[in-house]
């Protein structure tokens, strides 16, 4: 172990301090990263404030954090594709490489993944953090920090839209407009879908959905989950080829299966209570194929091109900004989406 550096560490539920955290030099095939800007999930917000989400429960400190971005300071032995002053992008989850879902590409489902911020692991919160090379990604020039950082929730939507076989001609329905929900519909977009109809109970963040590209909104002010898939098929003007439901709500993902065509795809993204009622014979009837969604897997490369190409603009995302030092403000602006907060974003860097 090294020096120390500044970290915003979660010790128990409702309980983040702001502390010297020790530092992990690189071992071989790693490489130590100068933090500079991590955005804040909603999983983050839960931690802080449930100290678990489903079977991951919080036990011992951990450093929070995992969208981010940095410049590597010191690189590893056996590294040869990054030098120190690369910017780079970190992917958060590293899996074990070796077991079944690995070698099939889907090492997202590795039982032995671990995941930056997911208990036992510690996260990017920090100023120096170090990560394995091979899932750190280079930024062109035309990328910036906040951008890579933007790459994690962005890969979500990459992985969302092609597991659900998004292409040209698509009529895609999105529940809910929050962060994940407007990655779904720029990816979809990206992707080719010639119409993409959002929803949500907030006006504000539907305006933003409209001013980022969606085709049509729908305002949800009912749990009557097919008086909303109507107002679905009204506002793109046929039933969706495909919903991406990103709120986990129960009347939202009935929703879902009540509005998407048959022989459709329902995507779940959103995770919300760990039982809920669906009308599954509905969607037996109609062919309606239920799919489910954990993270993402080889989909890096191509939410960084999408960036760097100009194919999707996420800049519009990010509404606050904060120093390490204003962490625990910055998480209470993303808990009540204060001043309209998207993605609130801080700096790890030394000011």
């Amino acid at each position: 172990m090294g020096d120390t550096n500044l970290s915003a560490v979660l010790y128990a539920e409702d309980d983040m301090r702001l502390e010297e955290f020790p530092v992990k030099d690189p071992g071989p095939g790693e490489v130590q990263i100068s933090m500079h800007s991590t955005g804040i999930c909603g999983s983050d917000v839960h931690y802080w404030k449930h100290g678990r989400i489903g079977d991951f429960v919080l036990t011992t400190p951990m450093v929070l954090g995992h969208e981010s971005s940095g410049t590597v300071c010191k690189v590893g032995s056996g590294v040869t594709s990054l030098k120190v002053g690369d910017r780079v992008a970190i992917e958060p989850g590293v899996p074990c490489r070796v077991c079944n879902y690995c070698k099939t590409g889907r090492y997202n489902l590795c039982r032995e993944m671990q995941f930056c911020a997911t208990p036992p692991y510690h996260g990017t919160l920090t100023r120096l953090y170090t990560h394995p090379a091979d899932f750190c990604f280079k930024l062109p020039d035309n990328v910036s920090y906040e951008e890579g950082a933007l790459l994690e929730p962005l890969s979500v939507g990459v992985h969302a839209c092609r597991r659900a076989g998004v292409s040209l001609g698509s009529k895609v329905f999105i529940c809910g407009a929050g962060p994940i929900g407007l990655v779904n519909m720029l990816t979809a977009k990206a992707m080719g879908a010639s119409k993409v109809c959002i929803s949500d109970i907030s006006e504000g963040r539907l305006g933003v959905a409209k001013t980022m590209g969606a085709d049509s909104i729908v305002l949800v002010n009912t749990k009557d989950a097919k008086a909303v898939a109507k107002q679905v098929e009204t506002a793109l003007g046929e039933m969706p080829d495909i919903t991406i439901e990103c709120s986990g709500a129960e009347s939202s993902i009935q929703t879902g299966i009540y509005a998407t065509k048959a022989g459709g795809v329902l995507m779940l993204v959103g995770l919300g209570p760990a039982e809920i009622k669906l009308p599954v014979v509905n969607a037996a009837c109609r062919e309606v194929d239920i799919r489910g969604l954990f993270r993402y897997a080889n989909c890096y490369p191509a939410a960084l091109e999408m960036i760097a190409s100009g194919a999707v603009d996420v800049k519009p995302l990010i509404t606050h900004h904060f120093t390490l030092e204003e962490s625990l403000e910055a998480f209470e602006t993303s808990r009540t989406g204060a001043g309209g907060a998207i993605k609130v974003m801080i700096k790890c860097a030394k000011q």
